[in-house]
């Protein structure tokens, strides 16, 4: 029995160099539309030779328009973004793909464990990979030209055709001057107008090098962590087919052999904390001995950086040495820190109101704050205030500690939460221990209350009640400050 011979099919289809997009899709719809098996399609990449002498362009395959094909948004995807791969077989697997899909398989691009659908994946996140690279190793270097816009060259060599798609990148990136990017597949140009692709370019048509190239290797060279040398790793984001187009890698070797006696140096000298965080004992230990006085203490603190940027200055405390009461507040607000005398602002208008109001003279008072400085943030032309953390009333806590020992006052009156952590060491709930307040390792007594500022926070319908209590507690502390301790 004679065996019939097989159809022949339709002829090589023969697609343009780099990544024919358009002319796979118009390909593979007359593909379809003839109803031709994707063992029976042979495609022919415009840069691959022709097999057996030239490849038609498609025979009578290439007559005529085939209807669009419905294809699901996966696979439309995926198809842009394996076409530059540079594997000859893309054009194949990708209407192989695209066969059985609109054959019924129509959640194909969905099945990660089907080997075509795989095979693809990788191809896509190698593509991909290779735009990263690019974006990330492209460097260009400024041209001679007689033109009155700068202009800008640049040699890369990508894995796969991707310099039609990276190029708008550099556009939106360097819009103001001309630049061309060249690599052995193509050409990239730019005129600040509008975007032009070329043929191939050679490397020796790239500027070496330009004068920028020296500023930008010191500034790679000043960020470099010896301490986090790691070759593997390096090598991996940074493959060594780029570097010969970098001109930062030239620095690469010196200072790896010089990290070994870089990190040994870090290691043997002595730490130091950054200027800002120093603790206040230490600014004391500055002066000849621990301060004395007020004055000698207020000194330190004028000399002290803020914890926090910004601060016009030092707020320090202001009354009599040994006076009866004296008040602590949270911080200096806006007004305290262009003045430089604590409770001026609107808070302190309400704490001397309601101070007259229980008969505590301000003139007999000492009052200060917990911290020194004016912690805020910025909103245009305001200065909002911004609440200070734990760790900044620790950091100021030293001045306040001797600051209290030298005034000497009968009571400390905390005024709200702050205040009391600053006072106790500890977080004290205001709603709970309103009133007299523990001051253990202190020779005067404690009262905790509301900041007036709290107050002022209140709805309007609120205001009267609390004022009242706020009132009620300064009478209450006039009252224990007169008792014998």
């Amino acid at each position: 029995m004679t065996r019939a011979a097989p159809e022949p099919g339709p002829g090589p289809v023969r697609l343009g160099p780099g990544a024919d997009l358009a002319g796979f899709r118009a390909a593979a719809r007359r593909l379809v539309a003839a109803g031709i098996e994707p063992a029976a399609a042979v495609f022919v990449s415009g840069e691959a030779p022709a097999l057996l002498g030239e490849a038609p362009a498609a025979g009578t395959l290439c007559c005529g328009e085939a209807p669009p094909l419905a294809l699901p948004r996966a696979v439309a995807g995926l198809i842009p973004a394996v076409i530059p791969h540079r594997d000859p077989e893309r054009y194949g697997l990708l209407y192989r793909l695209v066969w059985r899909v609109v054959r019924g398989e129509r959640h194909l691009a969905e099945i990660a464990s089907d080997p075509l659908v795989h095979r693809l994946a990788l191809m896509r996140k190698a593509v991909a990979r290779d735009l990263h690279k690019m974006h990330a190793f492209l460097r260009f270097r400024r041209a001679a030209g007689a033109g009155p816009r700068e202009r800008f060259v640049a040699w890369f060599e990508p894995e796969h055709h991707i310099l039609a798609e990276a190029a708008p990148f550099f556009v939106a990136r360097f819009p103001s001057f001309d630049w061309s990017i060249l690599t052995p597949d193509g050409s990239a140009h730019w005129d600040g107008a509008a975007l032009r692709l070329g043929p191939p370019g050679r490397r020796e048509d790239a500027p070496a090098a330009d004068a920028f190239e020296a500023g930008w290797c010191g500034y790679y060279a000043s960020t470099f962590n010896p301490a986090r040398t790691n070759l593997a790793a390096m090598r991996a984001e940074m493959p060594k087919k780029y570097w010969r187009n970098l001109p930062e890698t030239a620095a690469i070797p010196g200072l790896v052999r010089g990290s070994v006696t870089r990190v040994a140096a870090m290691i043997e000298r002595e730490p130091a904390a950054p200027a800002k965080r120093v603790p206040a004992r230490a600014l004391a230990a500055m002066a000849d001995r621990e301060p004395g006085s007020l004055e000698a203490l207020n000194a330190i603190i004028r000399r002290a950086e803020p914890l926090v940027p910004g601060a016009t200055q030092a707020v320090l405390g202001e009354g009599p040495l040994g006076a009866a009461i004296a008040f602590v507040g949270e911080q200096p607000g806006d007004q305290e820190d262009r003045l430089g005398r604590p409770f001026v602002g609107p808070a302190g208008q309400v704490l001397m109101r309601a101070m007259a109001e229980a008969g505590i003279d301000r003139s007999a008072s000492y009052l200060t704050n917990a911290v020194k400085h004016f912690k805020f943030e910025a909103r245009g032309k305001r200065r909002i205030h911004q609440k200070p953390t734990a760790g900044e009333v620790a950091h100021y806590r030293w001045w306040l500690d001797r600051e209290i020992a030298l005034v000497a006052p009968r009571l400390v009156v905390a005024l709200g939460a702050t205040a009391a952590l600053a006072l106790t060491g500890r977080q004290v709930p205001i709603t709970r221990a309103r009133g007299p307040l523990a001051l253990e390792g202190r020779p005067c007594r404690g009262f905790l209350t509301v900041h007036p500022s709290y107050l002022l926070r209140l709805p309007d319908d609120a205001k009267d009640e609390a004022y009242a209590a706020f009132v009620g507690d300064l009478r209450r502390a006039k009252a224990l400050a007169a008792e014998p301790h």
